[in-house]
């Protein structure tokens, strides 16, 4: 047993999301959103590095000595897998570990929207899940796989970067492809994917130009594509895709686009106040004609008026689901205004004044 795996049997026993290990102060873990120290001695340098190289594959600690930042994944049978981070600081070494849970929780499990569930029985397109960092995007996205792969009996291809949550081929075939391991780049996956008679295709995030040009070719020439992006909306999420291209694109784009985009689901995370854990509140939306043209016509600003509008179809609104967990007294007023759009809706909910003053 590696000294390093008692920080993570600590991390899951406290119901951890992540474990901060840095030179020069003492261990840190994330519970519920908040940062709580260990009662641990301070880490030196040395023995922190010796701790992380003792897990740390041989040609990773190569990179990471050559750039100072390095991505993998870290696995304990049993009890979970970890996406690792070493990066290089004032102070010497520092390292974060992300928790990705062994069981993989399904829709229900999680609580969502029972549209999500049917995003896994789509015959082809592009579904994206967006969010921060931290937001739970992987976890749904894996909920979203597990019902592919017990409904459909089909070629799931992942590709990730690193792996995270390792599914078990049941109806369907998985196959995990890691970058930096398994092939060199996103794109280069992708263009392989579409040699290797793939119907569902899930690619871990969508990076730069080419990647999202090739996430889109697939999406439109008979393949199912899952991808995250860093977007905090369903609107923001097609204007960033369209503007990563250069001007004397962007229209085409815009169209192949809007004939491959399917769905956008934008989530946040909220600490809850019932009981002790996390929940998401989901932004949902389907890409209806009425939605495509919006895209085709660069009216992304008119998208939150189409999804207000379509509950029918399984839309909804950030702040509408924000609105239901408050109602529900899953989440605290303070929570539900820090992270709303639409900030004086949830004005008359407060007790106190918001703390980001800036917002007022």
């Amino acid at each position: 047993m590696a000294q390093i795996d008692a920080f993570f049997k600590l991390m899951n026993e406290q119901g951890a999301s992540d474990l901060h290990l840095v030179s020069g102060q003492q261990p840190v873990l994330r519970i519920q959103g908040d940062l709580e120290r260990v009662k641990y001695k301070t880490l030196d340098n040395d023995s922190l590095k010796a701790m992380l190289y003792e897990i740390a594959p041989e040609h990773h600690v190569k990179v990471f000595e050559e750039t100072g930042d390095v991505d993998f994944a870290y696995e304990i049978p049993g009890l979970a897998r970890y996406r690792a981070n070493f990066f290089q600081h004032r102070n010497g070494v520092g390292a974060v570990f992300r928790e990705i849970p062994a069981t993989i929780l399904t829709v229900e499990e999680l609580g969502l929207p029972t549209v999500i569930k049917r995003l896994a029985s789509l015959p082809r397109g592009l579904v994206l899940v967006t969010g921060p960092t931290g937001s739970g995007k992987s976890t749904t996205l894996a909920a979203i796989i597990h019902e592919a792969n017990i409904t459909r009996k089909e070629h799931i291809l992942t590709i990730e970067d690193p792996i995270e949550f390792v599914h078990k081929s049941e109806k369907a075939v998985i196959n995990h492809r890691e970058v930096y391991v398994h092939t060199k780049t996103f794109s280069a996956a992708l263009k392989g994917a579409l040699r290797e008679d793939p119907d569902i295709i899930l690619v871990g995030e969508m990076r730069d130009l080419e990647t999202i040009s090739l996430a889109i070719e697939a999406a439109t020439t008979g393949h199912l594509v899952f991808a995250t992006l860093h977007t905090q909306s369903a609107s923001k999420t097609v204007d960033r895709i369209i503007e990563v291209f250069p001007d004397a694109q962007q229209q085409q784009v815009r169209n192949t686009l809007a004939d491959g985009i399917r769905a956008v689901i934008s989530q946040t995370l909220f600490k809850r106040t019932d009981i002790k854990g996390r929940v998401a509140a989901l932004e949902i939306m389907i890409a209806t004609p009425a939605v495509r043209n919006l895209i085709r016509e660069a009216k992304t600003f008119q998208i939150p008026s189409m999804i207000q509008t379509g509950a029918k179809y399984g839309m909804q609104t950030l702040d509408d689901a924000i609105l239901k967990l408050l109602n529900k007294k899953i989440i605290s007023a303070d929570q539900a205004y820090a992270k709303a759009e639409d900030k004086a809706k949830f004005l008359p909910f407060m007790k106190n004044s918001p703390a980001d003053f800036t917002e007022i």
